[in-house]
């Protein structure tokens, strides 16, 4: 493969095939805590006896004038028979000639015996610390190191609590099991897969953002900066929870409690970090009601905002979480934000205003919207690319792929997720689709229905794997459609469920290619060698779930299974689960990389393929790009601006 691992190739999904992307901190120390300490109390002992030896210099003026001062600092409330104050209201003390300087005398030497005291004290408390053992100092230092976090606990109660929101409602948490023996084998099955890729970066890569299954180790790319954020246990603890893994879900939860900090100086992507740890922590928190989950979500959405602070409000791509210094992708069309990603965060930042009662979340995305709404659109189509400086487009590229696809699922998902009342969303989905119906939607030789991709007035007869979703999109949004279209779209989505079914089975593996064409006699089959990999994408299964919810044709649950099988066969190491570089060769190679979207979404949407219905029924649930069930918010009259009260 000859893309870059550190590019993003995606809206979506930010793959890393290339192993050894990994870049974690090198901590060096050039002294231990241990040594540093000894040291400091020989240093202390140092100035205590210099400061001490001070004293019992010879007398003079100087030494004289000082101990007025000191005496005026050191012993202010000595016993006098006058006092009295001076226009500047500071206290003064009146001598009283022989007897004042014999007690002056006397607190001196006082004073004196006291330093002196000190002085031993501190000499004879540093040989006893040069006798102990490294072990025993380690302890007292750890004692101490607790004792100041305690104190400071004291003094800084922390983050204010949230308020006090209603839980929406939340059906359909777990269970959901299948009444046909087969369908529960099945299942059963799939969360056996999920246990095995679990376990194995339990056991090999806990911690770290992902797992290279085959070396056995931890793996990171650069979308979650340098720090080990534990991507795969944010993103996965959800799907534990709702396949009734709770010893599993508990270790994700002690994780997160006790390791997960957004304080590192790491520079993530924004989008990724969006749908992957808040998303994530949002479901755990819905699921399970464990407030941890709410406040670590709550926590990572306010160090995103910083990314906000462009010229037009269009965030940066990349934000450093201490900082809060933002950037975009260099090789993003001349420092472009990209539409699938600065378009994908409206779900996650609605459920925070929701509860935390802070608009700005709310605002930032809403902004967002307007400011788009007001450009002009070619055909009617969305580029790609805006820049966030100058508010322009950049390339005119559009695709329901890579790039571009989430924001289009986002304008569907925020109307369903505001009980139908956000209108401005659908709306503004319902035209979007007719563009991309009119201009990149056609059908193939071979009578395959395709989705391809625009550029510069022309269409590439090219899929991406990325865009087979929208097979899902176009069933979950047929019902509100405008001008009786319910039936259209839900035939369109079986239909791009076939087409992104046969680019699977046309394939050695029976895995589908990460992009497939429909040219020159080829259909659904990837040409170019850096096209031909699978790295345990979702798209597909995620579509076959959405049709079978809608449709209940047996094929979606035989084609879920193909899948399924295919990659327990093929994809399946001893250590997890690795993405394969050419899925038409019967002897694959390995990318040794266990993506963290494969437990959250590629086994969550199979799971619940052979699960009934009440498992996170629609009408409850709404899923966000990384799978992530969120409730329906049933807002009514006090819906945020921009939607209409509910009529239920």
């Amino acid at each position: 493969m000859t893309t870059p691992a550190l590019l993003p190739l995606s809206g979506r999904r930010i793959p890393t095939l290339s192993p050894g992307a990994s870049s974690f901190p090198h901590h060096r120390a050039t002294l231990r805590l241990s040594e540093k300490f000894i040291l400091l109390l020989i240093l202390s002992a140092f100035i205590t006896l210099c400061f001490g030896a001070f004293f019992f210099l010879p007398d003079n003026s100087k030494h004289k004038r000082f101990d007025l001062g000191l005496e005026d600092v050191l012993i202010p409330h000595i016993d006098t028979p006058k006092e009295g104050k001076h226009a500047s209201g500071q206290v003064v003390i009146h001598g009283q000639g022989g007897h004042d300087e014999h007690r002056h005398r006397e607190d001196e030497e006082s004073l004196r015996d006291k330093i002196r005291a000190d002085h031993e004290r501190a000499l004879q408390e540093a040989k006893e610390k040069l006798r102990k053992s490294r072990e025993e100092l380690q302890a007292e230092i750890q004692t101490e190191k607790n004792k100041v976090m305690e104190d400071m606990k004291k003094k800084d109660p922390g983050p204010k609590p949230l308020p006090p929101v209603p839980m929406p409602m939340v059906v359909g948490v777990s269970d959901g099991e299948p009444p046909e023996p087969d369908v529960k084998e099945k299942r059963d099955k799939i969360r056996e897969m999920m246990k095995h890729a679990w376990d194995s970066y339990r056991q090999y890569g806990w911690g770290h953002n992902e797992l290279k299954p085959l070396a056995k180790k931890g793996h990171s790319t650069n979308i979650f900066g340098n720090s080990q954020l534990g991507a795969t246990i944010v993103d996965a603890i959800d799907t534990l929870y709702i396949m009734g893994l709770r010893e599993e879900f508990k270790d994700g939860q002690e994780w997160i409690e006790q390791n997960l900090d957004f304080g590192v100086n790491a520079e993530v992507s924004v989008f990724e970090v969006n749908i992957r740890f808040i998303g994530g922590l949002l479901a755990a928190y819905y699921l399970s009601g464990q407030e941890v989950f709410k406040m670590k979500a709550v926590q990572l959405a306010e160090k995103l905002l910083p990314a906000f602070n462009t010229p037009t409000g269009i965030p940066w791509a990349m934000v450093n979480l201490k900082s809060g210094v933002g950037r975009n992708w260099g090789w993003a069309s001349a420092g472009s934000s990209i539409l699938a990603e600065f378009g994908t965060l409206h779900m996650e930042f609605v459920h925070v205003t929701y509860l935390t009662g802070n608009p700005a979340y709310y605002q930032k995305v809403m902004h967002i919207r307007k400011l788009l709404a007001k450009m002009d659109r070619p055909n009617g189509l969305y580029p790609n690319y805006l820049n966030p400086r100058t508010g322009r487009w950049g390339q005119h590229h559009t695709s329901v792929g890579g790039l571009g696809d989430s924001f289009y699922e986002y304008l569907l998902k925020a109307w369903l997720m505001s009980d139908r009342t956000d209108t401005e969303a659908r709306k503004t989905y319902d035209d979007a689709i007719e563009a991309i119906e009119r201009h990149l939607v056609r059908k193939s030789n071979g009578g395959l229905t395709f989705i391809g991709e625009w550029k510069n007035g022309h269409l590439e007869r090219k899929m991406g794997h990325l865009a087979c979703f929208a097979g899902g999109m176009f069933a979950l949004g047929a019902d509100g459609s405008p001008d009786d279209k319910a039936g259209h779209y839900l035939q369109l989505g079986a239909e791009i469920a076939h087409t992104c079914h046969e680019s699977y089975d046309r394939t050695v593996l029976k895995l589908g290619p990460e992009a497939f064409k429909f040219d020159s006699g080829l259909e659904a089959v990837a040409v170019r060698q850096n096209e031909k990999y699978y790295i345990l994408r979702p798209e597909v299964i995620e579509t076959y779930w959405y049709m079978w919810r809608f449709t209940h044709d047996p094929k979606y649950r035989q084609w879920g299974w193909e899948a399924a099988q295919a990659i327990d066969k093929y994809c399946r190491v001893s250590g997890g689960f690795s993405g394969v570089k050419d899925v038409y060769s019967s002897n694959p190679t390995y990318d040794d990389v266990q993506q963290s979207f494969f437990l959250a979404e590629t086994l969550k949407y199979l799971y619940l393929l052979f699960s009934s219905d009440d498992l996170l029924p629609l009408e409850s649930w709404v899923f966000n790009t990384e799978a992530h069930p969120l409730p329906v918010l049933h807002l009514g009259n006090i819906t945020l601006p921009g939607s209409e009260p509910s009529q239920r």
